[in-house]
């Protein structure tokens, strides 16, 4: 019984948990790679841009409601997203007209487009603080949990509860979803196959009659979908606050680059591995130990080996690490 309980704690606090917070590092990992692999440049405005989409989110979802839609038991903010991406992709539009098609035609390095998307970052998260503030916004509502703690205790007579929240199991399922979707694009349709063709050599996919700036604008689009999503579970299952998003930038760019930057499927894991390792590490062991280790071997410490406020420096030391020993990633980067 207390093996089942420790288990039971783990799934509570670490794995269910991990597998929500790993889904929207996915997205917005998969956001990083998918410029970087058709852009060629690094994209470091990518947290600010799922939180521009996620506040048309917010607002959609605040103007939803006092005009009394909604869909029950599930969040409202499902309703805004096909709305939300559509504000997301024609602002990265007016961007890459105004800002990245230049130094695009130029020829300029991938260097030169990163510190350029810096600027792009400091604008977008300007106007987004302009527009809804730099406070806390709530905007979740509908059923809270699909199982409560106490329930599940009730139902099994266990000292441990595992309570899932519909945020977790409405991140996972549509993460799933977007991203089989996203394979299906880009390995069996002809234009997913430019991109890849365009992505792999450029010269050759321009001598074989393929347009740039279509694939461009579609590398855009899809972008903008994912980075949308991927903010909206997020501000879903946490909160939304911009500047959050702006620190998720460092695990986003972790998970791309484990898994191999360029490499859609790699950063796709990348983000379960950035997640899974932020959070095992974080955890507090000690209540687990106790149910498996005899009374006379209890830890008297919390069996923390690092606090959660140093979760960051986990990415940084996963991504350290990879640079130094496989800087192609757990699966060869580049490979779209």
């Amino acid at each position: 019984m207390d093996f089942i309980n420790a288990i039971i704690l783990l799934l509570n606090y670490i794995i269910v948990p991990a597998l929500s917070y790993g889904s929207q590092l996915a997205l917005g990992a998969i956001f990083v790679t998918l410029i970087y692999g058709i852009l060629r440049f690094a994209n470091f405005a990518t947290g600010d841009m799922m939180s521009f989409g996620t506040m048309f989110a917010v607002l959609l979802t605040w103007y939803f409601q006092s005009l009394g839609i909604s869909l029950g038991v599930l969040p409202t903010a499902l309703l805004t997203i096909p709305f939300a991406i559509i504000m997301m992709i024609l602002y990265m539009l007016i961007v890459d007209k105004l800002v990245f098609r230049y130094y695009r035609i130029k020829k300029s390095p991938p260097v030169q487009l990163a510190m350029v998307s810096i600027g792009v970052l400091f604008v977008t998260q300007a106007i987004v603080r302009i527009i809804i503030g730099p406070f806390d916004r709530r905007f979740f509502d509908g059923e809270r949990f699909i199982l409560k703690a106490n329930e599940f205790k009730e139902m099994t007579g266990l000292n441990e509860g595992l309570s899932i929240k519909s945020t977790q199991v409405i991140t996972i399922v549509i993460t799933v979803i977007v991203v089989s979707m996203l394979f299906w694009f880009l390995n069996k349709t002809r234009t997913g196959k430019s991109m890849r063709a365009y992505s792999d050599n450029e010269d050759l996919a321009l001598l074989s009659g393929i347009d740039p700036n279509r694939v461009v604008m579609i590398t855009w689009v899809i972008a903008g979908a994912l980075a949308t999503i991927g903010g909206v579970l997020y501000g879903l299952d946490k909160s939304f606050k911009p500047f959050v998003y702006f620190n998720n930038m460092l695990p986003i760019f972790a998970a791309a680059i484990v898994g191999g930057i360029g490499n859609p499927f790699g950063a796709f894991l990348g983000g379960y591995v950035i997640a899974f390792a932020e959070i095992f590490i974080t955890y507090a062991y000690k209540k687990f130990f106790m149910y498996l280790l005899p009374e006379s071997l209890e830890p008297d410490s919390l069996m923390q080996l690092l606090s959660t406020d140093y979760k960051f420096a986990v990415s940084f030391s996963i991504l350290v690490i990879v640079l130094l020993f496989r800087p192609t990633g757990i699966f060869k980067g580049k490979v779209l």
